[in-house]
């Protein structure tokens, strides 16, 4: 056992070093290092399969399963990725990335290995954060009835990424302060279940007798009546205990949930003090825990916005699912406590009760991630949109994301929402942009409204332009040949490809929309008069915006050319932001070449 902890100790000091090289997901990894060595110690990975919910805590499960050498390359471009993904390695069984999904898919490989008579355990790991999504309790309902050894470890660490919410919160930590109870309940179990029966009068009283007392002392009865033997809880970080506590529930021929504690960021200082702050970072100093300085960024100017925006009107409410910090609602929240809502990793019940809230006269703004607003278009159609109710999403990680690669691409939600009735879309591409947007975007506009914004900061802004909060701008050459459309971030790249192209003899004029749904009928006939018509998209063809404007032009007899650059039918890998709009075509270099070679035919 001493060669494990020793083992455990370089594998944290080996996960210190590579976050802070590249970036990635630190307080987590360092709160599973002995979990993740016991369970590689117990199972045959990959005979055994084990499911690692969300999977950004997998970087010990990835040393330890031949891939050390290459984690120096996590999360860089052609490197390893920050997630479980069956393309890199057998031993990560499925491709993971969004939260409480472990236990659905572990019970599926459970089923498979049952149908195929294959004797092979499975595993599935789950945070406590992650049981505040519907998707978990779905799964734990339905893996209770299965027939065999199944396992899901509850990994309780008191936190998703912002602190835990809700009631089953509040229900982990009850359990978490009764150590006793598991010495407690066994003892009492094995007396209740010798005692003789006397009579059926008797009987009854005494199996009444022995429910109720089991009940009293069962502190995990959630589970218990889900179909689980429940077990715990267990420290964590004693390699030792884990081991015999794994070995005992293989072993156990029905499902079982073991209850883990462990410390969030544990073995470095810095993470443990400030676990929030240590959940995904970029590149930081070791010895002093300082990253460098992020500067403004379109986060935090949504989240300064929407509270000055709640200091003038009382009905605006803010909603966020367990992405407080993230979203840039940290001063909203001390400034408008009442007004508040983190729902816990429940996005499909946040849009619902942002649906609740319009009907109920207030103003709700959602604030979520692109890649997580996908879980919940059914209630954006049917509990918002359809009832044509005042909410509205603020999407932030809209487009590229970078070093999250596939799993967290903000590339589909304008082909989701631009499909649904009573839907309006923005798409800023400075931060003075996103404040008059988002204003217009809850007062201006009836019914369901989106603005959508990228991850970090604004890009390039040229010295002669000037932000109008119009429905579109035009800027450039007003009598040029070639007309390049194009929305969000990535105009600022539209606009160095035109100086370059300037530069070449070719002159272009840029029409950026700014509401990208539903299009101005002005800005189809700013293009009519072009050549060449260009449309560069950051996100994906199929259904986006561009699709639909060059289908409107061609509608009013456009005679000109068209192209159009967008994210074909794929799925885009993790590198840095700049990388992946260069992979794409979508950068200044792209967009020069496209416009070159398409024109000049």
């Amino acid at each position: 056992m001493d060669e494990l902890n020793v083992l455990c100790r370089e594998i944290r000091q080996e996960i210190i070093r590579t976050v802070a090289k590249n970036g990635g997901h630190l307080a987590s990894n360092l709160g599973v290092v002995e979990l993740t060595v016991a369970l590689h110690y117990v199972f045959d990975v990959p005979f055994d399969n084990i499911v690692w919910d969300v999977g950004h805590q997998s970087y010990t499960h990835k040393i330890l399963t031949g891939r050390k050498k290459q984690l120096c390359t996590i999360r860089t471009q052609g490197g390893l990725s920050g997630y479980p993904n069956p393309k890199e390695s057998d031993c990560d069984p499925f491709h993971s990335g969004h939260s409480s999904t472990s236990i659905s898919v572990a019970l599926g490989l459970a089923n498979a290995k049952n149908l195929h008579n294959d004797p092979g355990h499975v595993v599935a790991v789950i945070g406590d954060g992650a049981l505040t999504g519907g998707l978990a309790y779905e799964g734990l309902n339905n893996a209770g009835r299965f027939p065999k050894n199944f396992i899901v470890i509850l990994n309780d660490n008191k936190m998703s990424i912002s602190k835990n919410v809700g009631s089953i919160a509040r229900y982990l930590a009850h359990i978490r302060t009764q150590p006793g109870y598991l010495k407690a309940k066994g003892t009492v179990e094995e007396i209740l279940d010798h005692l003789p029966v006397l009579g059926d009068p008797i009987s009854n009283v005494l199996q009444k007798s022995k429910t109720l007392l089991k009940q009293a002392l069962y502190k995990g009865t959630l589970f218990e009546d889900m179909g689980f033997a429940y077990y715990g809880p267990y420290d964590g970080h004693d390699v030792e205990q884990m081991i015999s506590v794994l070995q005992s529930a293989k072993e156990i021929n029905r499902p079982v949930l073991l209850h883990v504690i462990t410390a969030k960021g544990k073995g470095y200082t810095f993470a443990e003090k400030n676990p929030d702050a240590f959940h995904g970072v970029s590149c930081f100093d070791i010895k002093t825990g300082e990253s460098q300085a992020s500067g403004e960024n379109f986060s935090k100017v949504f989240g300064k916005s929407l509270s000055a925006m709640a200091k003038k009107d009382e009905r605006i409410c803010a909603i966020t699912a367990a992405m407080e910090s993230g979203t840039g609602l940290v001063g909203f929240h001390k400034a408008f406590p009442d007004r508040f809502f983190d729902v816990g990793i429940a996005e499909e019940h946040a849009v619902t009760f942002a649906g609740g809230l319009a009907a109920g006269g207030m103003l709700p703004v959602f604030a979520v991630y692109s890649s997580f607003l996908q879980r919940s278009i059914d209630q954006v159609i049917h509990d918002a949109a359809l009832q044509n109710l005042k909410v509205t999403f603020a999407i932030d990680r809209a487009g590229v994301v970078g070093e999250d690669g596939e799993t967290h691409q903000g590339l589909f939600d304008v082909s989701l929402l631009s499909a649904i009735p009573n839907m309006t879309i923005f798409s800023p591409a400075y931060h003075e942009e996103l404040e008059l947007l988002l204003h217009q975007a809850v007062y201006e506009c009836p019914g369901v409204t989106a603005v959508r914004y990228p991850r970090g900061g604004q890009l390039y802004q040229p010295k002669d332009f000037t932000i109008t909060g119009n429905s579109f701008d035009e800027y450039g050459d007003t009598e040029a040949p070639v007309v390049l459309v194009t929305y969000g971030r990535i105009f600022s790249m539209a606009c160095l490809a035109a100086k370059k192209l300037q530069k070449e003899g070719i002159s272009v004029r840029i029409i950026k929309l700014n509401r990208i749904h539903p299009v101005d009928p002005q800005a189809i006939n700013a293009c009519m008069n072009a050549r060449h018509t260009f449309f560069f998209e950051e996100g994906v063809r199929q259904g986006g915006v561009g699709e639909h404007f060059l289908y409107l032009m061609y509608q009013q007899n456009y005679a000109g050319k068209t192209t159009l650059q967008a994210v074909e039918n794929r799925f885009v890998k993790h590198a840095t932001m700049r990388q992946s709009l260069a992979e794409l075509g979508l950068d200044s270099e792209g967009m020069k070449n496209r416009i070159q070679t398409e024109y000049l035919k």
